[in-house]
């Protein structure tokens, strides 16, 4: 049995399962292949596996409750399960997370698995911090997706196949708003909130698959799925477009009514995430954070540690601790002697805060101490996010007064991931202590 195997794949035969197996394992999705309920169930017990998908063609016949009985083997850990299936079945009935259409390209699979898994952990976040506020008398709003109409994007000229498609979502019951350029399409989802884009690539099809890029360069849009939809005729290969953020490609070759049904099932799934990302952000600004920063204050983020350790233990997630100290350079120490230190350091608190990820814990410990609680994540994973905050931070130049050039910021880098059996206060002084080091050295 592979012992790191992250994806459970159900599958009776390897039609769809050995191409999207091999596929997963080489970008670092390693797989195993349950080809029955209980041998599925079997690999649960035994592998912390992050995410399930299952070939409906050939996962057998009680696929009815399969989803379920999946999730509540690894409760409380959040399972993310995918079906593999033509879209012309509603799946959400049977607690499946997301449908995707075959053939599932690997790279399309990782996309979603890598959205899915995000969105459980920060369910699993959320439920935490309800218990660490509700301590405190503070109540969060519980996450909840919006019942209005989904709201989809379409981009591109006014082609009669896409214009067939944009009738369809719109005969599925969503609102559809066209943007024929580039420019329009960014102006748009700039000022309005949209659950899916449709980039028609008729005679312009880097122009769309440069939208799809973009989109995945920018931290609001980051989220937004962007279905492709291609002329019969068409250069691009599905792993060209997967590459550049696509989510899904389709063509006119497929039935207008079922493209539509595929958009409006990554919008379904996108509006899922944003109700708990956003449930998470309004939790930050629930009157018990530091009030220079918006991060957790020291005694608030003790105890909330304490719980994600325990929790960590309980979901078989790892859990790692990162602290980020102001490192004592020249310019620094010259900073903090004529308080212009303490003058950047709520700037530079909120831009911790803005650099992690939402189910990350930020913390001010000290004055210019912060720390960072990441779950699901291991060491390596962690240190690299605890130095892309701090160089992303010491890019920045805070005013040094009218006679001296502006100072930057540069940390001192601490990072534990709690092992079995530490606690974790013990985690929390080893990183602190491995800061505290790599300034001594």
């Amino acid at each position: 049995m592979a012992v790191d195997a992250r994806i459970l794949i159900v599958a009776r035969d390897d039609v769809r399962a050995g191409p999207l197996a091999e596929g997963l394992d080489r970008l670092g999705w390693r797989t195993i292949t349950a080809r029955g309920p209980y041998a599925a169930l079997a690999a649960l017990g035994d592998l912390p596996i992050e995410a399930v998908i299952v070939d409906m063609a050939s996962a057998g016949p009680e696929t009815q409750t399969l989803a379920r009985r999946l999730k509540a083997a690894v409760a409380p850990r959040r399972l993310p399960v995918i079906a593999i299936s033509e879209p012309n079945t509603d799946f959400r009935s049977q607690s499946f997370d997301l449908t995707l259409s075959p053939p599932l390209h690997p790279s399309q699979a990782a996309l979603r698995l890598e959205s899915l898994v995000r969105t459980a952990i920060a369910e699993e976040e959320f439920e935490l911090r309800l218990e660490t506020f509700g301590e405190r008398g503070r109540r969060l709003d519980l996450p909840e997706p919006s019942d209005a109409p989904y709201r989809i994007l379409a981009v591109g000229e006014p082609a009669p196949q896409f214009l067939a498609l944009s009738n369809a979502l719109q005969a599925s019951g969503a609102e559809v708003v066209g943007a024929f350029t580039a420019y329009t399409a960014f102006d748009y989802l700039h000022e309005r909130p949209f659950d899916s884009v449709v980039l028609w690539a008729g005679d312009s099809q880097q122009e769309a698959l440069s939208i799809a890029a973009g989109m995945r360069r920018n931290t609001r849009l980051f989220h937004i799925p962007a279905l492709l939809y291609l002329k019969a005729e068409s250069y691009v290969t599905m792993s060209e477009a997967f590459h550049r953020g696509v989510s899904d490609v389709a063509s006119p070759e497929t039935p207008e009514g079922e493209t539509a049904m595929r958009v409006m099932e990554l919008a379904r799934s996108f509006r899922r995430g944003e109700s708990i990302r956003g449930a998470l952000e309004k939790a930050r600004s629930s009157g018990l954070m530091d009030a220079a920063t918006g991060l957790f204050t020291r005694d608030l983020f003790a105890a909330h540690l304490a719980r994600l350790a325990s929790a960590a233990r309980e979901r078989s997630r790892p859990l790692s601790i990162c602290v980020l100290r102001v490192a004592d350079k020249p310019e620094t120490v010259w900073a903090r002697q004529n308080g212009w230190l303490d003058r950047a350091i709520p700037q530079i608190g909120s831009m911790v805060g803005r650099l992690v990820r939402v189910e990350d814990t930020p913390a001010r410990l000290a004055t210019e101490v912060f720390a960072l609680a990441l779950p699901a994540t291991n060491q390596n994973a962690a240190r690299a996010a605890a130095e892309r905050i701090a160089a992303v931070i010491g890019c920045t130049a805070f005013d040094a007064g009218e006679d001296r050039a502006p100072f930057v910021c540069e940390f001192d880098i601490g990072v534990a991931e709690v092992q079995p059996g530490e606690g974790a206060v013990k985690a929390l002084e080893r990183a602190a202590a491995a800061a505290l080091k790599r300034e001594a050295g």
